[in-house]
């Protein structure tokens, strides 16, 4: 049955990389291309997100490469990480380059694709599930409710210099899209938040903080924007987290399935007491 499984699928070849997507955290969100390319790999060079049960599943005698990026801790430099896939494609190894999340949502495989092109080794994407969508539902948040919001803004909370983005328009996102989703920004989440109030958001909105997403160490947070610099602080959360902006945040309780396996009491109707409407 395993087998017939896998039958079918694509053979990772000698010599070529491909650059695939673990998810927010679960192993049972890999896709079948993720697991496939598990079984087959000779090098795995994998991110600090990527779940150990899932580099677990790997063939026996595979080699695991660490290649995690951090902020404000020493890290290997992207080019260098690129670099290397190259190299270990040109020894002719079967390389899996293995991300946490979708490679190509903040996650640096574009950058990482262009490097393979330019030297000419031959690769193929694997999508995987982003934090941003995953994380959120193993948070009983839905990114998108028709009675709630109609549009989504997804968003990094900082730059490659580790400052927040000075291209982006927060003015145009604050008025325009009622549901924000941000990654890696709990370190500057108050000058985001100051942001986004001053473009005219609700000092009240309901934010969400979802730290170690769909692992057995996730947190959640639930705050307002004007209060969620100090409550962060106070609960001492630490990154990763993904975080979201949006009325979205208040379905959490009656959503919140994760919390209902552990037994926690659900709210039955949160659309029953207040009208959800969009920012703009």
């Amino acid at each position: 049955m395993t087998e017939a499984l896998f039958s079918g699928l694509p053979e990772l070849a000698p010599g070529s990389v491909w650059l695939v997507g673990a998810g927010p955290g679960d192993p049972g969100l890999l896709t079948l291309h993720a697991l496939n390319a598990l079984r087959q790999a000779d090098v795995i060079v994998h991110d600090a997100l990527v779940n150990s049960d899932c580099l677990a599943m790997a063939k026996a005698g595979a080699v695991l490469e660490f290649a995690g990026k951090r902020g404000g801790k020493p890290s290997p430099k992207q080019r260098d990480i690129s670099l290397r896939l190259v190299e270990l494609a040109r020894q002719g190894k079967r390389v899996l380059r293995l991300k946490g999340g979708d490679p190509f949502v903040f996650g640096r495989g574009g950058e990482e694709a262009l490097t393979l092109v330019e030297h000419g080794i031959p690769f193929r994407i694997v999508p995987g599930i982003t934090a941003g969508i995953g994380g959120l539902a193993y948070a009983g948040i839905p990114v998108t409710h028709r009675e709630v919001n109609h549009a989504v803004t997804f968003l990094t909370g900082h730059d490659s210099s580790g400052v927040v983005p000075d291209r982006i328009n927060w003015e145009g996102i604050a008025k325009g899209s009622p549901v924000i989703v941000m990654y890696m920004a709990m370190k500057h989440i108050g000058q985001i938040a100051a942001k986004l109030i001053a473009a005219g958001r609700s000092p009240e909105e309901p934010v969400a903080f979802v730290c170690n997403a769909a692992t057995l160490e996730q947190s959640v947070l639930e705050t307002t924007l004007e209060r969620a610099e100090a409550d962060v602080a106070t609960a001492g959360l630490e990154p990763p987290a993904i975080v979201v902006v949006g009325e979205v945040v208040r379905l959490r309780s009656a959503l919140d399935w994760l919390g209902a396996l552990e037994g926690r009491v659900l709210n039955a109707d949160p659309l029953s007491s207040r009208a959800f409407k969009d920012p703009a």
